[in-house]
């Protein structure tokens, strides 16, 4: 543990703890997370944690801050994070394929995934997404 950090596990959260370690239907990660608190209640230091669960020292540190602030439910319930990148806003994808539908500004007789990316500002990625979902595949001269 670091040094200045130390705290005691109340009979009542070791017992959780415990039944929580035995339970074979508990979710791993509660296991491991609850093993860390119960061993850094017996006094044990971060390198025999380490040792005993195989988890870096910064997981170990974590977990032992977490209890420290929200005690067992905290170990139990993971943070919340924010979400992941913003969906497309409709109309960008409508401006997207209505470049789609148009000839392409210069010498080409189609729209390549990366020149529609260019010409819209977006990814690769995001053009292909916005194809895929509407059915369009500008690229290929022959539909089957």
């Amino acid at each position: 543990m670091r040094a200045g950090t130390s705290f005691t596990v109340s009979s009542s959260d070791r017992q959780r703890l415990q039944a929580l370690v035995a339970d074979p239907k508990s979710p791993q990660k509660y296991v491991w997370r609850a093993r860390i608190v119960l061993f850094s209640g017996e006094g044990l230091g971060t390198s025999s944690i380490m040792a005993e669960t195989g988890k870096s020292k910064t997981c170990v540190w974590r977990w032992q801050e977490r209890f420290m602030h929200a005690g067992v439910d905290g170990l139990l319930r993971d943070r919340i994070r924010p979400p992941g990148k913003a969906p497309i806003p409709p109309e960008r994808g409508a401006g997207i394929i209505r470049l789609t539908l148009e000839p392409p500004p210069f010498e080409a007789t189609r729209w390549t995934l990366r020149a529609m990316a260019k010409v819209a500002g977006v990814a690769a990625s995001t053009v292909q997404a916005i194809w895929k979902a509407h059915g369009l595949s500008p690229h290929r001269w022959r539909h089957f």
